[in-house]
């Protein structure tokens, strides 16, 4: 999908303490030209996770620390041979919550601390490829409990919304109406695209979203929401649900009749359906890590964190390297992290 090809690996692994685990493992890879050469990324988006290295109570000592660390640089050693001879590294997000930013950070500036000391070789990525910080709600309460849990301002509305009228409606991609209804979303992410001065892919990417699940086996199920009101669309979201947990993956808004809050009436429509999916969480997905009001997704954050879960903050992105050509490349993506974040704002006159 958009360039990415994926392979599925088992892994048997085994702790120091005999303890042994089996689980599948999806990689991404991705080619890509540098330097008038060709070279591969492999990502990861959840790393094998070893409960007694991820779950231990004290998951911060340097001992569990080094002991994951080797594990991860093991497992791409055993799958090297199976990965493009021309991989760059293999990019991990470590599937561990922390509940405060300095625990989060603690852990990562101590990973930061073996690799300098040669203790390991998973160094931390400039680029972290999902949102480390997040807010989740626990779907095994009941409807009651989550609307009692939310801020006021919240529950009232969403009884706004539904009392003046705002209807949702869902698609997926055998529904009727799902070409129309990719097509309302993109012009409505394209109006918060100029409005709030985010990068958005073409619409193409999105709707791959929707055929990459349609073609997997056991897959989850992505569906799009719009709310509309007298034939205006207001808003949408995607979202995506599986048995673990359901995720708020894409938001737009319009900028008319944005007094009705169809973003709230969109969000609790989502959630309710993803208990009945049978979600046990709801994960919304990316925000700032803290309640600053002077970071410009400030919105973005008392939004979510509104909703009543609970904020988790997660270690981000981590590589191990397996050519010679990496140092280049993180120095290529801090340029273009660069560019994308000051220069393109510059010109566009933000």
């Amino acid at each position: 999908m958009n360039g990415w090809t994926g392979k599925r690996f088992s892994v048997e692994a085994e702790t120091e303490a005999k303890q042994k685990y089996n689980c599948s493992v999806s990689v991404l890879l991705r080619t890509f030209s540098f330097a008038g050469l060709k070279f591969t990324i492999a990502y990861i988006p959840l790393a094998p996770e070893i409960k007694s290295l991820t779950e231990n109570q004290d998951s911060q000592a340097i001992e569990v620390l080094e002991a994951y660390s080797a594990f991860l640089s093991e497992f791409v050693s055993a799958i090297k041979k199976e990965l493009p001879k021309n991989l760059l590294c293999v990019r991990y997000d470590i599937p561990i919550d922390f509940y405060t930013c300095e625990e989060r950070d603690f852990y990562v500036n101590s990973i930061k601390a073996l690799a300098f000391a040669g203790c390991t070789k998973l160094k931390k990525a400039f680029t972290d490829i999902q949102p480390p910080d997040t807010t989740v709600l626990d779907l095994t309460k009941s409807s009651e409990d989550l609307l009692s849990a939310m801020k006021p301002k919240w529950r009232y509305n969403i009884r706004l919304a539904e009392k003046k009228g705002v209807h949702v409606e869902y698609f997926t991609a055998n529904s009727e109406g799902f070409e129309k209804a990719i097509d309302d979303f993109y012009s409505l992410y394209r109006e918060t695209s100029v409005r709030d001065g985010i990068a958005i892919h073409s619409k193409e990417y999105y709707k791959s979203l929707f055929k990459l699940t349609e073609s997997m086996t056991d897959s989850p199920e992505i569906k799009l929401y719009i709310a509309r009101h007298k034939g205006d669309n207001l808003a949408a979201i995607i979202t995506l649900f599986c048995k673990k947990e359901a995720v708020y993956l894409y938001g737009a808004s319009g900028n008319i009749k944005r007094n009705l809050m169809p973003a709230y009436i969109l969000q609790w429509t989502a959630i309710n359906d993803a208990k009945s999916y049978g979600s046990a969480s709801y994960d919304f997905y990316g925000m700032p890590p803290v309640d600053d009001e002077h970071h410009p997704m400030h919105g973005l954050y008392r939004f979510k964190t509104g909703f009543g879960g609970i904020i988790i903050h997660r270690p981000g992105s981590f590589d191990v390297p397996v050519n010679g050509f990496y140092t280049l490349y993180v120095a290529a993506e801090r340029l273009r992290s660069f560019y994308h974040k000051k220069i393109k704002k510059i010109l566009a006159g933000r």
